[in-house]
């Protein structure tokens, strides 16, 4: 039987709480996928169905770390840096652990808005020029060749871009070229063999994060009101609510 609860309680917002309030990643992209079902969780405690770990994906952002850690460890480049022309190392920071572990991660506090933002990522690198680069690791399984340009990895471009504000608000200079090391199972074996071959393709992404501080601005504005914003067209939550209403009042 499942545990979920569509009415929590936790982390609500609330106007007359000074405090600063936690604002993850996973939320601002909530809220530029649909501020209607943002301001339900954060205001209201009326969250959306939690998803099913990837805990395959899991597995592969475990070992790409431990074999990125090896080389961290001697200060040397990873092989594939060669491979394809990248002037850096892992990069080595006494608060790298604490950045990667979900529900901690970086934290900024946002002065403007009060938010906490904190985001966890996967991985920095660092050329010689002294500039963090933003690595995320990402694991599929496809015969198609592996590109940036399907409308829901949209969101990866985001994260990657909240990553290097959040960076860069902490003082530290970030490249604006950031990383996709994308591992896609081979699937065209004729048997499995207990084992999973991948091939990796490192994707290259030239961030922009000149859209976080307004969006923070927007947010705060959102949260603020007593109004629940309008439906989003494209959101299946939306759609959804909306089919269910139409056909319990066809039957009323």
């Amino acid at each position: 039987m499942s545990n979920y609860n569509p009415q929590r309680k936790r982390n609500l917002y609330d106007s007359k709480d000074f405090k600063p309030f936690a604002l993850s990643r996973t939320k601002i992209q909530d809220f530029l996928d649909c501020p209607r079902c943002f301001y339900l969780d954060r205001r209201c405690g009326i969250g959306q169905p939690p998803g099913f770990p990837f805990t395959l994906n899991s597995s592969v952002d475990t070992l790409l770390k431990k074999e990125f850690d090896i080389y961290r460890d001697m200060e040397k480049p990873h092989p594939m840096f060669g491979e394809h022309g990248i002037d850096a190392i892992p990069f080595t920071h006494p608060e790298l652990d604490h950045w990667r572990k979900n529900f901690k991660g970086l934290q900024y506090l946002h002065e403007p808005t009060n938010f906490i933002v904190t985001g966890a990522i996967d991985d920095l690198w660092v050329n010689s020029a002294g500039e963090l680069i933003i690595v995320d690791y990402k694991a599929t399984s496809t015969s198609k060749v592996i590109t940036l340009d399907e409308d829901y990895r949209k969101s990866y471009k985001n994260q990657m871009e909240i990553y290097q504000w959040l960076l860069r608000q902490k003082g530290f200079c970030v490249s604006s070229t950031g990383y996709f090391v994308y591992c896609n199972g081979d699937s065209s074996k004729e048997r499995f063999g207990n084992c999973l071959e991948f091939s990796i393709a490192l994707l290259p992404y030239v961030g922009d994060d000149s859209w976080v501080e307004q969006c923070l601005l927007s947010i705060r504005k959102c949260l603020e009101s007593d109004f629940i914003p309008d439906p989003t067209a494209t959101c299946d939550f939306c759609r959804y609510r909306a089919a269910v209403r139409k056909h319990l009042k066809d039957k009323e």
